[in-house]
């Protein structure tokens, strides 16, 4: 049986689209001259944000962008001066991007009255979740483990996040724990742990979408939309996607179902 969930936090559990992070990168590429897309900014979203920087400059378009400004394609030191601007007018804004999404909070204090465990793993650093801890609390949100990039190894897409989530939880079957996520690189940080991977759609980062836009948009075009991220999120390991983040209890029952069959995460 899952014993324990680990959650995404931006996208996830909390700031409704993934906004925080996208506005920032999208602002520092600007004030280099370089003009980037929102999916072009979001593409890599869930990564450590230094690597984000560094996989947005990987991006065919923005390195010859830059190429064309700059005379060279983006190197490290340049690498490190936008992840400079970038770390600062992210604390500038973090703090109003805490509130857990509409159900977290109860949703998570029922999980937690059912027995299970909560860890979290993220793209920020300990020094950002340290903004974002305390405002997710007094809004009723407080996982059992959060672990950040900086505490381990290498952040996402690699699993050495849920892997000290466990350690820290006492869990050891990879069997027994859920990965819940709202972007290819959570599906590739649950996959490669080798636990029950599931994507979320609504709130999500792929989807890309604030609550306005998700109820000013037809319901054609919103399922649309919709499509487009459940394939995308199970091209790249989702073993199931939810609609909603307050659908996890079914997603639970969904693989324990799986479990009770002989089904295994790998």
């Amino acid at each position: 049986m899952i014993k324990a969930i680990i959650f995404d936090w931006a996208g996830t559990t909390v700031d409704y689209g993934c906004f925080a992070p996208m506005q920032v990168f999208k602002q520092v590429f600007c004030e280099r001259g370089i003009e980037i897309t929102d999916r072009e900014a979001r593409e890599p979203m869930g990564m450590q944000k230094r690597d984000h920087i560094a996989a947005i400059c990987s991006q065919e378009r923005v390195s010859a962008l830059w190429e064309e400004k700059y005379g060279h394609a983006p190197t490290e030191n340049d690498i490190d001066e936008l992840y400079a601007q970038f770390e600062p007018a992210l604390f500038r804004i973090l703090h109003q991007y805490g509130e857990p999404l509409e159900g977290v909070a109860d949703m998570v204090l029922k999980l937690k009255d059912d027995g299970l465990k909560i860890g979290s793993t993220t793209g920020y650093t300990k020094e950002m979740m340290d903004v974002i801890v305390p405002v997710a609390k007094a809004h009723g949100y407080a996982p059992d483990c959060l672990v950040t990039p900086n505490e381990v190894p290498a952040g996402r897409p690699y699993p050495w996040m849920i892997y000290e989530n466990m350690k820290h939880l006492g869990i050891d079957s990879k069997d027994e724990v859920m990965k819940i996520g709202d972007t290819v690189s959570d599906m590739q940080e649950g996959r490669l742990a080798g636990v029950w991977t599931v994507g979320v759609i609504e709130g999500s980062s792929e989807l890309g979408l604030g609550k306005h836009e998700v109820e000013s948009l037809s319901e054609e075009a919103l399922n649309e939309r919709k499509q487009e991220v459940h394939k995308r999120l199970i091209e790249h390991g989702a073993h199931l996607v939810i609609n909603r983040i307050t659908d996890v209890p079914q997603a639970i029952r969904h693989i324990e179902m799986l479990l009770a069959t002989g089904g295994r995460a790998l």
